[in-house]
């Protein structure tokens, strides 16, 4: 299942490569082999697998670089987790327990003798252990320091590169460092926009913690211990011109003179990262202007009543059909809508314009579009997203009385990958898994001696939208453009965040000299996103997110996970991941229970106030004991939050929590991809069923590989289509091979390993291309145009495999449609349950939490059965190439090559296009047979 690497993001003048070539010779010589260290305590008897694509070496010299460019050569254990990643979806029907290793690497603990690859002592405390098979460290230390230091050694040996990529990422400094590549430029003022500190504010993060002591002290003095270990590192390599080449390549070292410098690393930098990963992955709401649009286009539309009713019913906050990791009845009631709401703010319509960003723009500033790639895509952060999965069965339901999980983290596919690969043994530390560069002092996601740990993003709703009343103090005419606002009477003037950003081309990026001003407008109700009216009043959007000035406060969670004494069984565990302040969906399994909580810092809203929506920014409406000089309030305590132990198996894909527990956006409906898991997993257990290693795994795999919009949709489809003889010929052609698609299983699979064509690939087409006009004709009709428009900006129609296909979108500056290609991650947002609820509605199903109208043919069968008709016949007569329009990657019509996953080149070396699977990049299967 491999094609030719991703496409040269570098240029080298001949000249240049010849005396790079000669000067920056190949020097990778490996230390001295010494005696491995000893094995720390394991009781999963070889039962605990991982995966990380595509390889744990991330650092390449410049002549390493150019070689694979030249002749395809590339670094040791650059790629060698891709190819057995890659081939799970073909080998999964035929899984064994012995085949497991065949798809997943050994996680035992400690590296047999005869597998030592290298050993490194960079100080006489600790030993960092590199194995034959993928060259993970494994990194054993006899003092606190030395652990940690060593953690930062190994850390800068694979990932030093993509470490200082996102410690300029998170301060909005990437174009600087990388590059003025648009989409540089875009992805930094993205991350500008949602947490821009000063250095003293990055710094005061650090005096907050230094000053609770305990546990937080140690964690600093362990962060202090990595970065020299990172810095000692990064000055060896630069001394003997070991360093990553794209140093190089981006202006920072001289390739003939080595004349330069790697800027050493500081605690401030890990704030500037966790806020990179937080951003990312752990936070959730925001969405409430959106929402507030879809909410007056219903009212203007069906009047206010029946508006608001059809803006709850396509809400879907508290959706009774939704699938739920907590599936025993449990309650947990947050961010619920209110039957009275109070301190409502919507904006009047058409007067928000989003906060401009963007100042003093000189040179390629002012061009929108570059020649040059971006080394990450623009959008990020700003496209939608969902991120990991998670199966867990518990002992009563598995095939030897030992529960069993596979789980991990869906963080997007990049070369080098975000996270690495590590185990670090010491005083108080005993763990192997992956965590995000730059932050690998503690293991984020893997397993302890006897028990494994993993988490999906949650997303509950932790960011509210105020409507901040503007106001002047000169007495001169208030407008949407003043700089000051009203706090508790007072006007108060906004702070003023400036980034200052210049850039010059280099090898890596062409693009020419530019500069410019990123402002962000800060005030005590958060950040202000956008300006606009309420009631005719000037107001500012802000975005209040209870994370903010916190970045760094999840230390001390992650630390507890880490260390044996801390976490021993279910009830600590769920302590440890309480202590976690973003928001996660947290899993473990050890060989007696599995567990579940739901981490983040939840504020206590006032009375009333619906989450969903602005809220006007007045002492009655602010969280409860907010404190904006701290940015701290008070929190739903840890048993309002959804847990679980022993439940008979959880399952997690970014889907709602509990009974009670709102979703923060839209899409959490009777369709979710966690239905996927779901299905299977109680298949699996169905009339006493058991589970193992290898079903689960093959569970997991085969939802992997579905489309949802096919097993979960295309049955209502069908059953309208059927309602009456189908006489069209083109269209019964188009629904007979969907049908025979279904029959076999509705994947999106290969005919055979390596044949870079999809089984049922007609069929495949013709859904990719039905979905947005089918879409667009059963809802847009009864929507209407302005509230159609306005249901695409706050929920895509569509997120296919591709990335294409979206649809309408829902215009502004950020689209909810935007989509990043080749990504794997699929179907989490879409307009699934919206077609599933209103198909049945029509059918004449029962329907829990139907949508407040009827769309599709306006109710009516033969009217609806008439627009599917004709929507499925359009899009039986679109081409491959009009379906799959080809990009830089792959040509038009190349369906196959359009869905499948490129590992992005964060930097010189690339990696071979893999077909599409829909999983967890970092993944592990455990099972453990013994405890402490």
């Amino acid at each position: 299942m491999r094609l030719r690497p991703h496409r040269l993001r570098f240029r080298f003048p001949a000249a240049a490569l010849a005396s790079a070539l000669l000067v920056t010779t190949a020097l990778t010589t490996a230390p001295a082999t010494a005696a491995p260290t000893a094995t720390a305590a394991d009781y999963c008897a070889g039962r605990c697998n991982d995966i990380l694509p595509p390889g744990e070496n991330g650092n390449a010299t410049l002549a390493e670089i150019l070689l694979n460019r030249a002749f395809g050569t590339r670094p040791a254990h650059t790629d060698d987790q891709l190819g057995p990643y890659a081939a799970l979806a073909s080998g999964y029907p035929g899984l064994t327990e012995a085949g497991l290793r065949s798809f997943f690497n050994d996680a035992s603990f400690g590296v047999p003798a005869d597998q030592v690859a290298s050993t490194t002592a960079p100080r006489p405390d600790v030993t960092i252990v590199r194995d034959k098979a993928t060259g993970v460290p494994h990194i054993t230390g006899t003092t606190r320091y030395g652990t940690e230091f060593g953690a930062g050694y190994a850390a800068a040996q694979d990932r030093l590169w993509v470490m200082d990529l996102f410690r300029h990422v998170g301060r909005g400094q990437l174009s600087g460092f990388a590059g003025g590549a648009a989409a540089n430029r875009q992805l930094e003022q993205s991350f500008w926009q949602a947490a821009p500190y000063t250095e003293a504010e990055l710094q005061q993060q650090i005096d907050t913690l230094a000053a609770r002591g305990g546990r937080a002290a140690q964690a600093l003095a362990d962060a202090t211990a990595y970065l020299d270990g990172i810095n000692q590192y990064a000055k060896e390599a630069y001394n003997g011109r070991t360093f990553p080449g794209e140093y190089d390549l981006t202006g920072h070292i001289d390739p003939i003179t080595n004349a330069g410098s790697i800027e050493p690393f500081k605690l401030t930098d890990l704030v500037a990262l966790a806020s990179v990963v937080g951003a990312l992955f752990g936070s959730g709401g925001g969405g409430e202007l959106a929402s507030a649009q879809v909410k007056s286009a219903a009212e203007a539309k069906y009047g206010k009543d029946a508006g608001d009713a059809v803006w709850k019913s396509l809400r879907e906050a508290d959706d009774p059909e939704a699938v739920q990791t907590l599936h025993d009845g449990q309650s947990f009631p947050y961010a619920t809508v209110p039957d009275a709401p109070q301190g409502q703010a919507l904006p009047d319509p058409g007067s928000v314009v989003p906060e401009r960003l963007v100042y003093d723009a000189t040179g390629s500033a002012n061009s929108a579009a570059t020649t040059a790639n971006g080394v990450l895509p623009g959008n990020l952060l700003t496209a939608r997203h969902g991120m990991s999965n998670a199966l867990l069965v518990s002992g009563a339901h598995t095939d030897d009385g030992h529960p069993v999980a596979v789980f991990g983290p869906q963080t997007g596919y990049f070369a080098p990958q975000l996270l690495m690969l590590e185990e670090i043994q010491g005083p108080g530390i005993s763990a192997r898994g992956a965590a995000f560069a730059g932050l690998s002092f503690y293991v984020q996601l893997g397993r302890g001696q006897d028990y494994a740990w993993s988490a999906t993003s949650a997303g509950q709703d932790i960011t509210d939208t105020y409507a901040v009343p503007l106001c002047t103090t000169d007495g001169s005419p208030v407008t949407t453009a003043a700089n000051s606002y009203l706090w508790h009477g007072q006007c108060l003037p906004f702070e003023r965040l400036d980034r200052q950003d210049a850039w010059s081309p280099t090898t890596a990026d062409s693009t020419p000299a530019g500069s410019y001003t990123l402002t962000m407008y800060r005030s005590k109700y958060g950040l202000v996103t956008a300006r606009g009216t309420v009631g005719g009043a000037p107001v500012a959007f802000t975005s209040l997110r209870s994370t903010y000035r916190h970045e760094a406060d999840s230390i001390i969670g992650f630390q507890e996970l880490n260390d044996p004494s801390a976490v021993h069984d279910a009830a600590s565990f769920q302590q440890a991941a309480q202590d976690i302040n973003y928001t996660f969906n947290w899993f473990y399994a050890d060989s007696r229970d599995i567990a579940y909580y739901n981490s983040g810092s939840n504020p206590v809203r006032a009375p009333g106030v619906d989450p969903g929506l602005p809220v006007l920014a007045q002492p009655a409406y602010e969280w409860a004991d907010f404190d904006p000089a701290t940015n701290t309030a008070r929190y739903t305590p840890p048993a309002e939050h959804p847990q679980s132990v022993d439940q008979d198996y959880y399952v997690s894909w970014n889907n709602k929590q509990a009974n009670g527990y709102a979703t923060a956006g839209f899409g959490n409906g009777s369709v979710h991809r966690a239905n996927l898991l779901d299905d299977r997993v109680k298949a699996l257990l169905a009339n006493g069923g058991k589970a193992s290693r290898v079903s689960l795994t093959q569970a997991m795999e085969s939802a992997a590989l579905a489309d949802l919009r096919a097993e979960d949709v295309l049955p209502d489809l069908i059953r309208v289509l059927r309602s009456a003889p189908v006489t069209d010929q083109s269209a019964l052609t188009a629904l007979q091979q969907l049908e025979a698609w279904l029959a076999d299983g509705a994947q999106r699979k290969e005919t055979s390993p390596g044949s870079h064509t999809y089984a049922d690939a007609a069929a495949i087409r013709v859904m990719d291309a039905w979905w947005p006009l089918v879409a667009d004709g059963v809802m847009r009709p009864g929507l209407g145009d302005q509230l159609f428009t306005a249901l695409t900006g706050a929920l895509q129609i569509n997120e296919s495999p591709s990335g294409g296909q979206t649809g309408a979108t829902g215009g502004g500056p950020v689209s909810a449609n935007e989509a990043i290609p080749h990504k794997g991650s699929a179907f989490q947002y879409g307009w699934w349950s919206y077609l599933d609820k209103d198909l049945r509605s029509v059918l004449g199903d029962r329907v829990a939490g139907p949508l407040a109208r009827p769309f599709c043919g306006g109710g009516d069968l033969t009217a609806c059965r008439t627009v599917l008709l004709n929507t499925l016949k359009q899009a039986a007569a679109q081409t491959p190439a009009q379906v799959y329009p080809g990009d830089a990657d792959c040509p038009a019509g190349d369906q196959w090559c359009a869905d499948t996953i490129i590992q992005r080149p964060l930097g010189g070396v690339t990696d071979s296009k893999t077909t599409w699977q829909n999983r967890p990049t970092y993944q592990q299967v455990v099972q453990f047979p013994n405890h402490r």
